[in-house]
């Protein structure tokens, strides 16, 4: 958990305190242009991230796509020692067992002698994960942003408005991996969601929904907070010629999980109508949520929510739940655990084990074997 400090946006530093989102230091190629604040002072940056349609008929994308699947190699594969590595290691146990003396510092201290980076090391660096810092978009600098946009291609880019650290209760604000993943998923499976009406439950900023946009008939993207629902339907309107295609489209909507009917205020900026609620009621068939397993509370509420508008869809539905799981070493445990994980695998047990004579539930694990259509790190915790 890091909290950004803004003395120096182009070269940041950070010290404990949020939550950090590393999905932005992942984008090829784009600079970040910060486009302003949003309502309580958090700088708000647009990122591009590519989409790897055709990587077939371009050289560049064909590399990507080469990096990509040599990244899930390494993460798979436990063997990451090279030759040399292990020669090192082998005379270094010789050394040990002939009981040569360690070298030590004037203070007592052992001096270790890093192995020098070589040749092949730096070759095989993934161009793709430079570090990219933000290039502030001053007042008056309009033009900067105009230039980048006239740089994207229409249907191979996805931009998206973000912030890079927030406090725990703003995390919706900033992008994840596991929305990411989902993201693949449906690429993947277009004819599965093809005219399909979907619900996103704890849509953030919008990117899933905008990638289910493409395909499904009509999206509801959910969360709670009017300055993010603001921030999600800017990129849902910032990426709208990716869905004009296919006809599909994406409506933000308020959706809060600690209650238990829908926001109908018409004076809510993001409130339902009547005539929505019973689209989504007679038409629903898909359910998805992306990394939003983090607090215990807020799981719980989350599918008692699950729980109450399944029971009222008219057709069976499928839900689809994507998730990275984080590891923490606590003081309570002494160990490294995953305790929002541990929850979330009780929580979706009980709700498979419900006796519920209307409802029945089913769950499968998905292997992560599927196409990688956006470039982020596909780590083995997702």
């Amino acid at each position: 958990m890091v909290d950004v400090t803004e003395t120096e946006m182009d070269n940041p530093t950070f010290r404990s305190g949020t939550v950090l989102s590393d999905v932005h230091l992942h984008c090829p190629n784009k600079r970040h242009l910060m486009v302003r604040l949003n309502a309580v002072g958090q700088p708000v940056f647009l990122s591009y991230f590519k989409l790897l349609w055709n990587t077939e008929d371009s050289a560049s994308e064909k590399h990507a796509k080469e990096a990509v699947t040599e990244r899930e190699h390494q993460y798979k594969s436990g063997d990451e020692l090279c030759v040399k590595d292990r020669n090192n290691l082998k005379t270094e146990r010789e050394l040990n067992s002939k009981g040569i003396e360690a070298l030590l510092d004037d203070d007592g201290d052992l001096e270790v002698v890093r192995r020098p980076r070589s040749a092949s090391d730096l070759e095989a660096e993934d161009p793709l994960r430079d570090r990219v810092y933000p290039v502030i978009l001053m007042k008056g600098k309009e033009d900067a942003f105009e230039d980048e946009e006239q740089e994207c291609t229409c249907n191979d880019v996805v931009k998206i408005e973000h912030t890079m650290a927030t406090p725990l209760e703003d995390v919706g604000k900033q992008v994840w991996r596991a929305a990411f993943l989902l993201a693949d998923y449906i690429l993947f499976k277009r004819d599965t969601f093809r005219c399909c009406s979907v619900l996103e439950l704890g849509g953030g900023t919008g990117i899933t929904s905008i990638i289910m946009g493409t395909v499904a008939k009509r999206v509801y993207c959910t969360d709670v907070g009017e300055d993010l629902l603001a921030m999600c339907e800017q990129n849902v309107a910032l990426n709208r010629h990716l869905m004009e295609p296919g006809g599909g489209e994406v409506k933000v909507k308020e959706l809060d999980w600690l209650k238990d009917e829908f926001c109908t205020d018409p004076e809510a900026p993001y409130s339902w109508s009547e005539e929505e609620i019973a689209d989504l009621r007679d038409h629903c068939t898909v359910i998805m949520a992306a990394d939003v397993f983090y607090d215990d509370d807020l799981t719980d509420a989350l599918f008692r929510t699950l729980y109450r508008i399944t029971h009222n869809l008219r057709n069976s539905c499928a839900v689809y739940l994507a998730l990275e799981k984080r590891l923490n070493f606590t003081l309570r445990h002494m160990d490294v655990t995953c305790e929002a994980y541990s929850h979330f695998r009780n929580t979706l047990n009980d709700l498979e084990n419900l006796q519920d004579r209307k409802v029945k539930y089913t769950v499968e694990p998905i292997k992560l074997d599927f196409s990688q259509f956006l470039i982020y790190e596909r780590i083995e915790q997702l």
